[in-house]
């Protein structure tokens, strides 16, 4: 079930909002809560509901074997114990068939590939199982004795299929004591259909373009222009659809009490790599740092280990993303960007030319998502290739003019919500809401929410096109 589905929003959502405030003390809320993100996953996934469980159990034992006990051989022996657990999950329904190709390609083997289906959002509760284990053996939270409140924690339907990744010590004490109100209950709503808004009205009609031009093949006689406009509308489609995403999650997490930390942080904005990391997924990229980088010694033993341990979280990285070679290429690209800033101090550099750092950027980050989103690596070479004109191409073609001229105010309209223009628009001019007066301003403001509610609502009801990029990870 998709939140941005007619299904969800006039069905699931209103109902467990409805009974979950009528049902009296913590709790029964938080079973409630339990059940109905059972539900929600089983809507989509009635077989690996019970993968997502048999996951909830064997870290929930972990847990409880990991407390109090950082440092000793048991404690060690726990978290090798979770790695293999949680790591095997993921081996066996996600990267399997990836490994067993791989090696038939390079080794002329004839090893059976498994053609297994992709657990939705397995990438994301594992990782959520991983986090509470190593929360506990390091001391940063308490053991959760109640196996419903780890079951809550992981399961959770606001962030169960795409994120944002919610680390157990940030939110362990809301599970048992948050505090509702209704402050919080109209920013969730406010954020949901600000995040609704990016998806459906922005985010679908960029996907529209993006496939036109990805999906057609013949990468090497394509237009520049062409070229530019697919890869253009992916950038801004993945954006939206996965911005879009993490706030709908945290403003659902706030309709019950929960505050998840953001997911994003305008990113293409940047001025350097290592800004544009510290802007996207930041869920994710907190993740890698916290649990595999500093662990393995971050930039405390020399530029050379440093390297070493920039290499394994952005190999690691581009796997989280998916099983496939391109995948791994497009960790490995960025790998080499970050190591060039942090050798060469160009991240302390680069931002001192504003303008042209940003634009570099930029254009770094579009060529990654053409790799990203490239079936293989030949084709993203023959993409990139088109792009600059390598093969000869025309400069412009009946694709770009038709594509260009359907969705020319969308590129506009999107460049400026890619940006912080609107909120400091609205900080710098004060005398906006008081020459409306501050009640005045929060009617216009809820009007505006409501007309682009109701828009999304008919875009959603014509049927158009509506899929979520990171639900296939």
């Amino acid at each position: 079930m998709l939140f941005s589905s007619i299904e969800f929003l006039c069905g699931f959502l209103p109902l467990v909002l409805l009974l979950y405030y009528l049902l009296p003390g913590r709790r029964l809320k938080n079973r409630f809560l339990l059940l109905m993100s059972l539900g929600f996953y089983a809507w989509g996934e009635p077989v690996y509901v019970l993968l997502m469980l048999f996951c909830i159990a064997g870290n929930y034992m972990l847990g409880l074997l990991a407390d109090g006990r950082r440092g000793t051989g048991l404690g060690r022996v726990v978290m090798c114990a979770m790695l293999v657990f949680n790591l095997g999950l993921l081996g066996v329904f996600k990267y399997a068939g990836f490994i067993a190709a791989s090696l038939n390609g390079a080794l002329g083997l004839a090893l059976p590939v498994p053609q297994v289906v992709l657990p939705i959002g397995i990438s994301f509760f594992t990782f959520q199982g991983m986090s509470y284990v190593i929360d506990v053996y390091r001391g940063e939270a308490k053991a959760q004795r109640n196996l419903l409140d780890v079951g809550l924690y992981v399961s959770l339907f606001p962030q169960l299929i795409a994120g944002p990744i919610v680390r157990y010590n940030t939110i362990a004490a809301e599970i048992g004591g948050r505090q509702e109100n209704w402050r919080d209950f109209c920013s969730g709503i406010d954020l949901f259909i600000i995040g609704l808004a990016k998806k459906v009205l922005l985010a679908n009609n960029f996907a529209i373009v993006a496939d036109k031009i990805f999906d057609d093949g013949g990468y090497a006689t394509i237009s520049v222009g062409a070229a530019w406009i697919g890869a253009v509308a992916y950038t801004l489609q993945i954006y939206f659809d996965f911005g879009g995403y993490s706030d709908m999650a945290i403003g659902l997490g706030r309709m019950f009490g929960f505050h998840f930390l953001p997911n994003f942080n305008y990113p293409y904005i940047s001025r350097s790599i290592t800004e544009f990391w510290r802007r996207w997924h930041m869920s994710l990229s907190s993740w890698f740092r916290d649990y595999v980088y500093i662990p393995l010694g971050g930039n405390r033993h020399g530029r050379g280990r440093q390297v070493l341990n920039l290499l394994a979280v952005w190999l690691l990285t581009g796997l989280w993303h998916g099983a496939n070679w391109t995948f791994v290429a497009w960790g490995l690209y960025y790998f080499c960007f970050l190591v060039i800033e942090k050798l060469t101090g160009l991240s302390r550099q680069l931002p001192k030319v504003p303008l042209l750092s940003n634009l570099l950027v930029l254009l770094i980050v579009i060529c990654g998502w053409v790799l990203f989103r490239s079936p293989d690596i030949a084709a993203a070479g023959e993409y990139l290739g088109s792009m600059f004109g390598i093969f000869g191409n025309p400069l412009t073609d009946e694709t770009f003019w038709y594509q260009f001229g359907e969705n020319k105010v969308q590129l506009v309209l999107a460049a400026l919500a890619a940006t912080p223009v609107l909120p400091w628009f609205l900080h710098k001019l004060p005398g906006i809401q008081t020459a409306l007066g501050g009640r005045a301003f929060g009617i216009v403001r809820d009007c505006f929410l409501l007309l682009v509610f109701l828009l999304a609502l008919a875009a959603l009801a014509k049927g158009s096109y509506n899929p979520f990029i990171y639900f296939n990870f």
